[in-house]
């Protein structure tokens, strides 16, 4: 009789909350589903709203989660606040000792630091040093490229802890080629880096309830409306909505009962609201502030198009894009620019329409009219998007991951 591999003791160290696109869209499900799996399962964050939490120590699908201290972002809304350089290195010894306390306050066999910022990697290290247990880095964003930084020695600190704590680590993983090629260009052994895509929830495959579609149209003055959405963080770097809102224009005029649905928050709101203005398109543009994600099916559900506009640059080429698993998952046709690991996602035939070149707003334009235009490609787009989304669900990818631990673990016992 086959005996059962022993459940492990995985901690998470985040330095941020699981309702950033990251610490939701990627930490938080992979926790989950290892929970699921019969393994401990903690996670120690940083929370931008810290101020606001009404509940820091809970438990959730089998998963311990601990807020500890306030992330070096504050988030009020959908607007951030950056501290002063002064105070921000007051936050990050808060936030380095409180993750190293919970690191320290139980053995972990698995220390999963998610992004290598300062405050989680050294607490992983201490931890590994003092209470042992395999320390694992993922790296799921160029850091130093995507951030915005009030000082240059903040990018610098940044950089020197992405670029060299990934090599002091028992596994590395990442969900770019990009990424893997400035990991091996820093120094990170092949051997211990493995690529690890992101992915979606199951639950996400299920359409919403019709009734509930109905009355979010209703409210937004959708009815009669085909819609073109962008579901995301309205925020620069990384995130060129202007570039679709510029691109929208053109659409109204071969598809005037078109309507840009922009899902989200940050702060580029206000320059988007006064661009939309500028273009004279305004009436056409609705802005919904941030939303719950568990509303975000909903909302795809409204779309004939989901579109996310990328520059051709180092923020686009090193991530893993979300939103192209999601439309796919919620059957909405999707368009975006071959931009790192776009063109390989999409497979060929290609289950999204990739506009070239990227940045370009024209590029968009013609995209989400010959979607609008053709009932036909529409619907091979969404057929496709089904099926290529079904490789990546985070089922499927956590088994991965555990497979992944499991020889980290047994290599430190060799």
């Amino acid at each position: 009789m086959t005996e059962e591999p022993a459940a492990m003791r995985i901690l998470f160290l985040l330095t941020q909350d699981l309702e950033s696109p990251s610490g939701l869209g990627r930490y938080w499900p992979l926790a989950r589903e290892l929970a699921g799996r019969g393994h401990q399962v903690r996670i120690a964050a940083l929370h931008s709203n810290w101020g606001g939490l009404t509940e820091r120590c809970f438990e959730k699908d089998g998963v311990h989660i601990e807020y500890v201290a306030p992330m070096h972002v504050q988030k009020i809304g959908s607007q951030k606040r950056y501290y002063s350089p002064l105070s921000l290195i007051g936050v990050t010894l808060r936030a380095t000792w409180a993750l190293a306390r919970a690191a320290l306050a139980a053995p972990a066999d698995i220390l999963q630091v998610g992004k290598p910022h300062p405050m989680n990697s050294l607490a992983g290290l201490l931890a590994r040093r003092i209470k042992g247990g395999v320390l694992c880095v993922d790296c799921d964003d160029y850091e130093a490229g995507v951030n915005r930084f009030g000082a240059g020695w903040q990018r610098r600190v940044v950089e020197y802890f992405e670029q060299h704590v990934p090599r002091r680590a028992e596994l590395v993983t990442t969900h770019t080629q990009f990424m893997r090629e400035k990991l091996l260009a820093w120094g990170c052994p092949a051997e211990r880096l493995h690529y690890i895509s992101n992915g979606v929830d199951r639950q996400h495959l299920s359409l919403p309830v019709p009734e509930l579609v109905a009355a979010m149209r209703a409210q937004l003055g959708l009815e009669g409306k085909r819609v073109v959405a962008y579901l995301g963080s309205l925020s620069m770097p990384g995130h060129p909505v202007h570039l679709l809102v510029e691109a929208f224009k053109q659409v109204l005029e071969s598809q005037p009962q078109a309507a840009l649905l922009l899902v989200g928050g940050g702060e580029e709101t206000h320059r988007l609201q006064e661009l939309a203005l500028h273009l004279g398109i305004y009436h056409s543009v609705h802005f919904t502030g941030r939303v719950s994600p568990a509303a975000m099916p909903v909302y795809y559900a409204l779309a004939e198009v989901s579109v996310d506009p990328v520059y051709d640059d180092e923020p686009a080429r090193g991530r893993s894009p979300l939103k192209m698993f999601e439309s796919w998952a919620a059957g909405v046709p999707f368009v975006t620019a071959p931009v790192g690991e776009r063109a390989a996602l999409a497979g060929e035939p290609p289950a999204s329409l990739l506009a070239s070149p990227a940045g370009d707003p024209n590029a968009l334009a013609v995209a989400i009219v010959e979607i609008l235009g053709s009932p036909e490609l529409a619907d091979q787009l969404r057929q496709r998007g089904l099926e290529q989304v079904s490789h990546y669900t985070w089922d499927h990818l956590a088994a991965q991951m555990e497979s992944l631990y499991r020889e980290a673990v047994g290599g430190q016992h060799d």
